[in-house]
């Protein structure tokens, strides 16, 4: 078989060799430098660098118009290229999920209606062209939040007291944004996004693995902090929760109602004080942070290489491990994009912590190394990552909050010579 991949996510990510026999398979690995790095000698494969100046899909669409050639599968693992793939996909003929799929679950106005149609409830919301076309009226009269069709970490994210004051900073252009907030905004950025209500409660994420539309495997998590409060500079983590047969049959109607299918999905929901789930948001894709690593500790199953069986056409649900650990596992990050530019030096109050047992895995930013300009919940990248493991969910959140409260985290400015430190907190 005769495969591409368009490459964005480092390998160890993914670690493609466990899911693609590259001895028997053809693989063409299409990507910008810094990704095809990260390939590891003695993988038998082709690399194509692309320039990275426009889209992936473009940038395909010249190099095989100069260099043709077929393929039969095309894949990325990266949310932000899935829709390149299907553009790819349907240009060359090649089997897979077509662009309207790709986008019911990339696109949150369109993922959203369809979860409603199929009768679970979501936020209010409502695209933003539609919310300014209304002056600002709109179906609730509580916390607010902006946000992009097709963002992801929270970036360009805000949270409004009420659907008049996102009008007014919309409308006044201080809305932080910079696509929003410029001298010439245009129509496409404008409906680029929505509002919606913001529903109180914690937020729960789903993950696992379908084929031909059933759940193979599943974990539920709970956030510890949110998303979008890592995005400004706090600490961020989700352990396992039990999974009742009412949440799984809720996952099952969601992943149905956006048509996911195939692959890996991460699926996220607000649990209101009434217990009932509010669809979020959802992703034909692998979770981000560790969610992989804790979800292969916890069911056996590496959902990266699992999903990669799945887009080849292998039939996995008869193959699939079944050996459900002990222990109850969570991953957490503490970021430091926030604090650049500066360099790291380490954190205060970490005795007790990393070299406790069930600290399963502590990951720091190398001393001196400069702080990411970026959010990034990647190890080795972010000032720390790490994955904790316990007897119990209960006792797996309280020690990451324990963590949490105890970390300070150490900076310097750039550059890194200079005698003159100054030390940051979260």
């Amino acid at each position: 078989m005769k495969i591409l991949v368009l490459h964005r996510v480092p390998y160890p990510k993914i670690e493609y060799h466990r899911g693609i026999d590259h001895d028997v398979h053809d693989v063409t690995y299409f990507g910008r430098r810094p990704a095809l790095d990260t390939l590891p000698e003695g993988l038998r494969r082709e690399e194509v660098e692309r320039p990275g100046l426009r889209d992936p899909y473009d940038e395909a669409v010249d190099w095989l118009e100069t260099d043709p050639r077929s393929f039969d599968r095309i894949v990325s693992m990266s949310e932000y290229e899935l829709l390149d793939a299907a553009r790819l996909r349907e240009r060359l003929g090649v089997p897979g999920a077509p662009v309207r799929r790709v986008l019911l679950a990339r696109d949150k106005v369109l993922m959203k209606r369809a979860v409603e149609r199929a009768g679970l409830r979501v936020p209010r919301f409502l695209p933003l062209t539609d919310f300014l076309k209304a002056d600002g009226e709109a179906p609730w009269t509580g916390a607010t939040v902006l946000k992009p069709h097709r963002g992801a970490s929270s970036e360009n994210v805000v949270v409004y007291g009420d659907p008049r004051e996102a009008h007014a900073s919309v409308t006044g252009r201080t809305s932080g944004v910079p696509e929003l907030d410029g001298a010439e905004v245009t129509d496409e950025s404008v409906s680029s996004y929505e509002v919606e209500e913001f529903v109180d409660g914690p937020v729960l994420h789903f993950d696992g693995l379908v084929q031909d539309g059933r759940v193979l495997a599943l974990t539920a998590s709970e956030y510890l902090g949110t998303c979008l409060a890592y995005a400004q500079g706090v600490p961020l983590g989700s352990f396992q929760i039990r999974l009742t047969d009412d949440s799984r049959a809720w996952a099952a109607r969601a992943l149905d109602a956006v048509e996911i299918r195939e692959g890996s999905f991460h699926l996220e929901a607000i649990r209101d004080a009434g217990g009932e789930l509010v669809f979020l948001e959802v992703g034909n894709r692998v979770g981000g942070a560790d969610v992989a690593a804790t979800f292969e500790l916890r069911t056996g199953v590496h959902l990266p290489s699992w999903e990669l069986r799945v887009l080849l056409g292998e039939q996995v649900a008869d193959l699939l491990p079944e050996r459900p650990a002990e222990r109850w596992y969570g991953w957490f990050v503490y970021p430091g994009h926030h604090l650049a530019p500066g360099v790291f030096e380490g954190f205060d109050g970490t005795d007790g912590f990393a070299a406790d047992p069930r600290s399963v895995t502590w990951q720091e930013l190398a001393y001196g190394a400069a702080l990411p300009d970026h959010i990034t919940y990647g190890a080795y990248e972010t000032a720390l990552a790490g994955i904790a493991g316990t007897p119990s969910p209960e006792e797996t959140r309280e020690w990451m909050a324990r963590l949490f409260a105890s970390l300070r985290i150490r900076t310097a400015r750039l550059p890194a010579t200079e005698s003159a430190h100054e030390g940051a907190q979260v």
